[in-house]
């Protein structure tokens, strides 16, 4: 793949990860608001404890997310995007289009 269009792949999906970081922390913060007026009414409920869980997933995965392009931005520099860690052969740019912190070939990502 073209290191400028490598470069490309990973910075738009890093912006979109990152505003999708800055969504998911707002709607912490409004869940962390509605479990407190949750927890000074009469109707106590589980969910937004819940929800506050599934918050931590989401920024949890978001953060991997983001790590994942950082990676891949340091192989870009390297010279070694676009090979498997795995086995050293080439990553189709069709996989690198759909995921460019893709870091196996697809058969080797499913063991």
């Amino acid at each position: 793949m073209d290191p400028n269009r490598a470069h490309e792949l990973i910075e738009a999906e890093r912006a979109r990860i990152k505003e999708l970081l800055t969504y998911s922390a707002a709607a912490r913060a409004a869940d962390l608001d509605a479990a407190a007026d949750a927890r000074t009414s009469v109707f106590d409920s589980a969910s937004p404890l819940a929800q506050e869980l599934l918050d931590d997933a989401v920024a949890e995965q978001l953060s991997a997310r983001l790590a994942a392009l950082d990676r891949a931005g340091e192989r870009l520099r390297a010279g070694t995007y676009g090979v498997s860690l795995r086995s050293g052969r080439p990553i189709p740019d069709e996989r690198l289009e759909a995921d460019p912190a893709a870091e196996l070939l697809v058969d080797e990502a499913g063991h």
